[in-house]
């Protein structure tokens, strides 16, 4: 019976940490923080996505062992945050009132590495986590280049759910740094690899205390 208590206790934690890790990533970059304050908050944002998603994302393709898991993370997080959007958009909000983050191709780069490193535990976590960090603020900047216009998103249309502290205030460019994404990327980059550990070193406590 503990036999099999513990393997389903398992598994089971590992769905429990996947879903509260795509609820926390969207809850830190989606309508509440992304589009409002990405112009003024660039580097916090890109610092808590890289970090958030590199610990699920490492987390979950170590336990699975399978170059492609992170992408797999990545992809239910986005879809996640696109029913988010359309159940905004249903409730008559204007489709630019969410940006949805990428992803995506930041977890690509950290399942390339794995694969690469013929399923090197380290090359994953200093070579993806760096590529993690330093990719997605690039690819984040790049989608809201697309978007209409976030400030006039955020001060038209105020979030329902949006505490005072967070009423978004315009960008004092020059005055904070000159280039989010370089500092985005650096900053990322550095802190993706401790938070990569981190997250391998998840994976093997759990393993030690399910080992049965």
């Amino acid at each position: 019976l503990m036999v099999w208590l513990r393997r389903t206790t398992h598994y089971l934690f590992i769905v429990v940490v996947a879903v509260n890790s795509t609820l926390l990533t969207i809850n830190a970059g989606d309508y509440i923080f992304y589009t409002d304050w990405a112009w003024t908050s660039f580097v916090v944002f890109s610092i808590s996505q890289s970090t958030m998603l590199v610990v699920g994302a490492i987390y979950y393709m170590l336990f699975t062992g399978v170059p492609g898991t992170a992408t797999y993370y990545a992809t239910i997080m986005t879809i996640y945050t696109w029913v988010a959007k359309g159940a905004w958009f249903a409730l008559g909000y204007p489709y630019d009132f969410i940006a949805v983050p990428v992803w995506i191709p930041s977890a690509m780069l950290l399942d390339l590495t794995y694969w690469a490193t013929r399923r090197n535990k380290h090359a994953a976590i200093i070579i993806g986590g760096t590529l993690v960090g330093l990719s997605l603020p690039l690819f984040n900047m790049i989608n809201l280049l697309l978007v209409r216009d976030p400030l006039e998103m955020a001060f038209k249309y105020l979030r329902p759910t949006l505490p005072p502290y967070m009423t978004p205030i315009e960008p004092q460019v020059g005055k904070f740094y000159n280039s989010p994404v370089a500092l985005g990327s650096g900053a990322g980059a550095v802190l993706s690899v401790p938070i990569a550990a981190l997250g391998a070193k998840l994976n093997t406590w759990t393993y030690r205390w399910m080992a049965a």
